[in-house]
């Protein structure tokens, strides 16, 4: 398909027998979700690492079998890639705009033919709301890609968390940097064991970093 990026070695590695979709879903990033206002044109070169594979790299951070909620998810990122770079991850996709619902929604249904299987759900809300609770059942993990500033990011999703559950924030250089700074205020949204954590070390540019927080019992 013209335009669309050719998927690098090591997605192999990250995707497995699932390359094929994760290819599917470039596709469809870097032609609907251009079109759609989903993603920038300048950002079509570089879906794989920047977006793609950056999103993947959270599936270190994780748990086992974990019920995720991916919440702001826009075109899908972080909650597409992490389901299909682990098949053992429910993903609930959260997402309040009604034109980015409609695109989650076709995508997922497309990707779910390919793989043979039910991976996500879409749900209409902002992580804030009753409805969104009601929808997304049990919560072992929040996910969240740009989002909002880490204090609110965590007092957006503390009514989603139960305690012990975690929130795992895809972060810039900036917020780590920033990270004691706003501790007091991540405690104050009930979050505690707040550390950042290297993800992605083998991926070469699309390495990160993700806060990891766990909800406390308060």
């Amino acid at each position: 398909m013209s335009g669309v990026p050719t998927a690098p070695e090591v997605a192999t590695a990250v995707f497995g027998d699932a390359l094929p979709v994760a290819e599917r879903y470039v596709a469809r990033l870097a032609t609907d979700g251009v079109t759609r206002g989903l993603i920038g044109p300048r950002e079509v070169d570089r879906l794989w690492e920047r977006h793609v594979l950056n999103s993947a790299a959270v599936a270190e951070a994780v748990p086992e079998g974990a019920r995720v909620v991916d919440v702001g998810s826009g075109a899908g990122l972080p909650g597409i890639p992490l389901g299909l770079a682990r098949a053992d991850l429910a993903v609930t996709l959260v997402e309040p705009m009604a034109r980015r619902v409609e695109f989650l929604t076709e995508v997922v249904g497309e990707l779910e033919e390919l793989t043979g299987g039910s991976r996500w759900t879409v749900v209409r809300g902002r992580a804030e709301e009753r409805s969104v609770l009601a929808a997304v059942g049990r919560v072992d993990v929040v996910t969240a890609r740009a989002v909002a500033p880490l204090p609110r990011l965590a007092a957006w999703c503390r009514g989603l968390l139960p305690p012990g559950a975690l929130l795992v924030a895809l972060v810039g250089a900036k917020a780590v940097a920033d990270l004691p700074s706003v501790l007091g205020e991540l405690r104050a949204a009930g979050m505690t064991d707040v550390e950042p954590r290297a993800v992605g070390a083998g991926l070469g540019g699309a390495a990160t970093t993700v806060v990891v927080m766990t909800r406390g019992p308060r």
